[in-house]
């Protein structure tokens, strides 16, 4: 399957500079920022450099460089803000949405790093 990516699409803006953002951390392969609609007291959007659409995309094509960068940001976001219970906090959620039954809304991989309260369940009926 080829990956038709949009380059004119929210985090590719931002990624330009285009768009503000309050970044949260950035690294040679992603940038971090704090999601402007938070749904929980830290909601974090972890983003690759790299334009890939979704998550499968990301791993079938980028890098393994982009692909431990990736993993040790969040990672290292998760203890820094003090939610990674590693770091003491009581844990978070991660979520990527794909395609429209994923409910994906932004064609560039992000992840949502979600923490600092209790959670609801996964997925609604």
């Amino acid at each position: 399957m080829a990956y038709e990516y949009d380059p004119q699409n929210i985090f590719a803006k931002i990624l330009r500079g285009e768009i503000p953002n309050t970044t949260v951390m950035e690294t040679e392969h992603c940038l971090a920022f704090r999601d402007i609609a938070p749904a929980a007291p830290e909601h974090i959007l972890v983003i690759p450099k790299g334009a890939y659409v979704n998550f499968d995309h990301f791993g079938a094509e980028a890098s393994d460089a982009e692909l431990v960068d990736f993993s040790r940001t969040v990672a290292k976001i998760a203890r820094e803000i003090g939610v990674a219970p590693a770091a003491g906090g009581s844990g978070y959620r991660l979520i990527s949405n794909t395609g429209s039954h994923g409910v994906q809304d932004v064609p560039h991989l992000h992840i949502h790093l979600l923490g600092g309260r209790r959670l609801g369940r996964m997925i609604e009926a």
